[in-house]
Parts: structure tokens; sequence; C-alpha cells
């Protein structure tokens, strides 16, 4: 059995079996006795690397022996191994090759949070959103197939990924095409948050179910007493099972279901994916592990160590400044109290309960508060049925995650024009997750949608504000706010809308003016100071403050558009639009993110990359201010 430790080591721990192992080559020169000791040695050193750099964590021990096996029994890379999410795949990083830059994870140049096909050849696919990886294992299957290549895929998703749609389409195709490929379902009974829905509880509970008790145990003791008892219960027992066990749904799909097994067993595991290696068609393992497995702390609240960040191993250096609560934790506050306003108010979340904070709603409304698991698509338009029948549903979704239920959004939502209330956390860059987690182009894709409200609030009284706002508008509304927290701002305690469509000047200037969509305003305020330039909350991309625009225009030698979304087709591309339509002739310099992935790194690096920190927004002006002057 794994070795459970109480706490993070501080120093690097002696591993001289994983010294010896690290590629899957030298992992597949050990003996298979070994392989335990090397899982304990494992487990150390990955609360060690996390510990010193911080990320995600509970997933990766609880997979560790699954990783161990795998590499031990196929030939990776050349065998394709895609992990769903990559949440769980730091133990395959440390055994790629890459433990000695693991203290670089999440930072500036250093390790992806996540797989990523330019970091390594082991990294197969790309990952970060999940319920991606059979439909990737399954068109490489077929790619290999057509190559004349015999080599295998696996893919290994979680239980909370599997109650996706997408996992299911993937699921329903590979039979059609007998593709010879491993799908290993790592059911830990814990995504980030509770899984919900009949898949999860079904893949959970089902061996444990009172139906299947009183089948077992009803049935043997009645049939004790009749001849050959005991074997009639016997096959009374597998009967029961083979209706109710998980298997039955994956074996009428068309796939080979094997297990559950437990993921900790490492000879069991080697054993039973030796077995599984050279099966034609596509076969399912069924494994069953422990978030967080070997580490006590985790183990006993999984959702909490899902992440951590890194150990403070000095004493901090300066007193850490004054900020504001999180954006995410204003509106779950403005969400209980405009619940107990308004009765009709229902919550929604693609399993992101924590996240996007509606712990205190589900506890406070239970009966209105909806969970849809990872399911964007179905969250979008489980909200527009709802409001179709006088609801008024505010779907609480990260912009990143959004952007995979695009068609429900413009189809179902907003072509009916249906009243629903979209709160897009973690807009903008999010930090060390990066690019795939960031939300940079949700300006750009809301702005182009009839008839939608978007708004980017500065501050967080700024975001309650215009979530009442949007939710008091008769149609869809999106209101876009980013990680973390703001600058402090006093929150007013009433649910007070403001003017849709209108900006507010936050200081008058001269020579330039800065047209602020969202949480740059600080940033703004202070590079105005050094220029006495005007500044602009504008508050709306749609509707755009036209009439504000035309007056600064008007007053001001130079308009600079401030975002943090793709320049392209973003605030500032609406804002050219209208001069374009107006005819106004007035320089505008666009800021915001560039045409390319913005690399992970902490959050003020990744702005001061994209020259919206005050530097280099003060920058890009004098450098414009500089061309204008030549040119007059």
């Amino acid at each position: 059995m794994p070795k459970t430790f109480h706490e993070m080591p501080r120093l690097r721990p002696a591993t001289p079996l994983l010294d010896r192992a690290a590629t899957p080559e030298q992992l597949r020169q050990l003996g298979e006795s070994e392989l335990d000791a090397l899982a304990d040695e494992l487990r150390q050193e990955l609360l060690y690397c996390v510990g010193q750099s911080g990320g995600h964590f509970g997933a990766g021990l609880g997979v560790v022996e699954l990783t161990i096996a795998l590499h031990y029994v196929f030939d990776t890379p050349r065998d394709r191994l895609v992990w769903d999410v990559g949440h769980q795949a730091y133990p395959h990083k440390i055994l790629t090759g890459r433990r000695e830059r693991m203290a670089t994870l999440r930072q500036k140049d250093g390790l992806a949070a996540f797989p990523r096909r330019s970091e390594s050849p082991y990294d197969t696919f790309g990952v970060g959103h999940s319920s991606t990886s059979i439909s990737a294992a399954l068109g490489m299957a077929i790619a290999a197939r057509m190559q004349g290549e015999k080599r295998k895929a696996i893919a290994v998703i979680g239980d909370g990924a599997l109650t996706a749609g997408m996992a299911f389409e993937a699921l329903n195709h590979a039979p059609d095409v007998g593709a010879d490929m491993l799908v290993i379902l790592n059911d830990n009974d814990m995504s980030i948050s509770h899984n919900v829905g009949g898949m999860s509880n079904y893949l959970a509970k089902i061996l444990s179910s009172r139906t299947y008790s009183s089948v077992r145990n009803g049935g043997k003791k009645i049939l004790s007493r009749l001849p050959g008892a005991w074997e009639i219960a016997r096959r009374t027992e597998e009967y029961a099972k083979g209706m109710l066990v998980p298997g039955t749904f994956f074996e009428e799909l068309g796939w080979n279901y094997i297990g559950p097994i437990d993921g900790h067993d490492l000879p069991t595991l080697v054993s039973t994916l030796r077995n599984m290696r050279d099966l034609p068609g596509p076969q399912f393992l069924h494994v069953v592990t422990k978030k967080g497995k070997g580490f006590a702390p985790a183990e006993a609240d999984p959702i909490s160590y899902h992440a951590i960040t890194k150990l403070e191993t000095d004493a901090p250096r300066y007193p850490k400044p004054v900020s504001g609560p999180k954006y995410s934790s204003v509106f779950g506050q403005w969400l209980c109290d405009m619940a107990a306003a308004d009765p009709r108010l229902t919550g929604i979340t693609p399993a992101m309960k924590e996240g996007s904070d509606l712990v205190a709603f589900s506890a406070r409304f239970p009966d209105r508060y909806f969970d849809v698991a990872i399911a964007e698509q179905h969250a979008v338009t489980l909200a527009a049925g709802m409001a179709c029948e006088g609801a008024k549903p505010v779907v609480a979704i990260y912009s990143t995650f959004l952007q995979r239920a695009y068609d429900q959004l413009v189809h179902d939502v907003a072509v009916q024009n249906l009243d629903v209330l979209f709160a897009i956390d973690r807009a903008g860059l999010v930090g060390e997750d990066g690019p795939t987690h960031a939300g940079s182009f949700d300006l750009s894709y809301l702005r182009c949608i009839p008839g939608m409200l978007v708004m980017t609030p500065s501050d967080e009284n700024e975001l309650r504000r215009l979530l009442t706002t949007g939710y008091l508008h008769a149609g869809p509304a999106a209101v876009r706010y980013p990680r973390g927290t703001g600058p402090n701002a006093c929150i007013e305690p009433a649910l007070t809308p403001v003017e849709i469509g209108k900006g507010i000047i936050r200081r008058h200037g001269k020579g330039v003016a800065l047209l602020v969509f969202g949480v740059q305003l600080g940033e703004a305020l202070a590079v105005a100071e050094r220029l006495d330039a005007t500044v602009a909350d504008m508050r709306f991309v749609k509707p755009l403050d036209e009439t504000l625009v035309r007056e600064l225009a008007e007053h001001h030698q130079l308009l600079v558009s401030i975002e943090e979304n793709s320049i392209m087709g973003g605030a500032g591309s609406a804002v050219a639009e209208y001069l374009n339509t107006q005819g106004v002739l007035k320089p505008l310099l666009q800021l915001g993110l560039p045409d390319y992935f913005v690399e992970h790194a902490k959050p003020g690096e990744m702005l001061a990359e994209c020259g919206l920190d005050a530097e280099g927004i003060e920058a890009a002006i004098r450098a414009r201010l500089a061309t204008l002057d030549m040119d007059g």
C-alpha cells in the first residue's frame, strides 16, 4: 500500500529509485518488485516540487501508480498517451525527463501547468479544458491505422470529465470505426467540485446500492434452503452485478469493459494493462483512485487541495498591499442578495461552485441552485429554457469555458432575445494556468451578437451595480470580470443599477483621453496624472456610449482605448467603428491583448508583456504622441 505523508517536505527527499527512472525507457528497466517503492518516492517528490512552485496537486497524487504503470507497460511516446484536462499530469512530467525543471512550473519561460506538445514528445496532445482526450486519442488511433502503424492510443479521463457530452460523442463513435484504443476511466468520485448527475452517481454508488445488496442478500437467504443453494446464489449475484455495474453501459456502446480495479494496486494495474495492451478494438478500463492519495490533508479535503500556492520558506520582505475582496466573492454576495429580493432568480454553474463562489448561494437557495457538471452547452440552453417560462437565470461561468457554449449563446439565447444574465469570471489574463484558461476573447465574441448587453466593471462596486443592471435588463446580458481581487472600492449594499450605455468621466484632463473598459482603470488614472489626461470609465462595450466617445474626440488630440481583451474585434474596435461611421477622423491608439497566445507567467508579468501595466500604457501613449507631433 502507498505510504501516507502528513506534511510537505521542505528539503528534497532522497529518491534512489526515481533517480534511476528519469525517463520511461529507464523506468522500464526496473523490476516489477521495485515499482511500489518507486511510487512512494514519486509521491514524495511531487509533494516537494509542488511545495516549491505551487500548482495543481490532489489529482496528481491520485494517479501516481497509474502513471507509473502506463509508462511501464506501454512504449511511450510511440504509444500515444493523452491526459484529459491535465491537472493530474505532474507525475507524468517528472517521469518524462522534466524532473529538474519542475521548480519552474507555471512560471514565465518555465514548464506549463498542463501537457503541451511543444514541451515534450511525451505530451502527445495539448490540453487544459475538460473532456477532449477520447476524441483526440480516437483521432490518433485512426491516423495510425491509415499509416499502417501498430501503436496504441490511450486516453485517461476522470469521472468528472466524463459528464461532458463531448466524451460521450467520442465513446459512441470509436466502436463504429473499430478503433484500436484504450480509454482509462480514473474514477475518484471527485472532479474539482463533487460530481453531480446520473453518470457520476452511477459510477460511484451502484456497487453499494440498496437494490444490489437486496438482490444479493435476499437471494442468498432464500436459496440457502434449497439444494445447490450456494452455487445458485453465486450465479444470482453475478447476474445482478452484470445488470447493474457500469460495464453494462459501456459494453452496450461497443467497448470491452474491464473493472473496476484498484488504481493504487500497482501489480494489478501492470498485469491488467499488459493483458489489455494487445487486444484489438475499443478497450475500456475502469480504475478507482483517491484524489490526494498519500497526503493525509489532501485526502481529507480534496477540494481545498485541488491546487495550492507554493510554501513560504522565508518571511516576506514587505507586507502585502491592502486589496479588496475577490471579484468572485463580490459576485457570490450579489447573487445571494438578489435572490433574496427576487424569487425568480436561479443560479447555474458548470461544475464551478467553488471557483465562481456559489457556495453560499447553494446553501441558502438549494432549490434554485443548479450545478450541471462539466456541460457548458447544457448550462446555457438550460438557462434559455428557464427564461422561456419566466425564471431569471444567472449563468456563472469562466470566460474560457463560455467559448465551449458559443452556439447555444447565439442560437438558444440571443436569437430568441431571452432574459439570461452571464456572470463571466476569469476574464482577461489569468496567470500561471496559461492560454488555455485565459479569457482573451469574450468582448470580441460577445459584442458581435445582436441584442447582447456587454459590460466591463472597473472595481468591486461597479461589478455589483453592473450585475444588477444586467439582471434587470430584459434580454441577454453579460458582465465580465477578472480573477483575483479588486482595488478595495467601497461597496454599496443597495442593488442599484446604472443607466444602460452610459460611461463616466473619472478624471478631466487635456490632450489625451483614455477610454477604459474594465479593471485597468487604476493604471489609467496613474498614467493620466503624469500626462494630465482625461480618463473615462466606459462601463459598456455594447451599447457603446457614443455620445461620450464623440465628446472626447471633439476635445482631445488622441483617444486611447484600454481593455484586457484581444485588440481584434474588442472594445477598441467598437470605438473605431463608431468613429468611422460618423466620419470622425481622430487618432485612436488601441491597447489590449496582442495577436498571439500569451504564455503562462505571473499576472503582472503577463500584463507588462502586453503593455497593459502603467509603464506600458504610458510608453505607448508617448510614442504615439511623438508620431503625431512629427506629423504636425
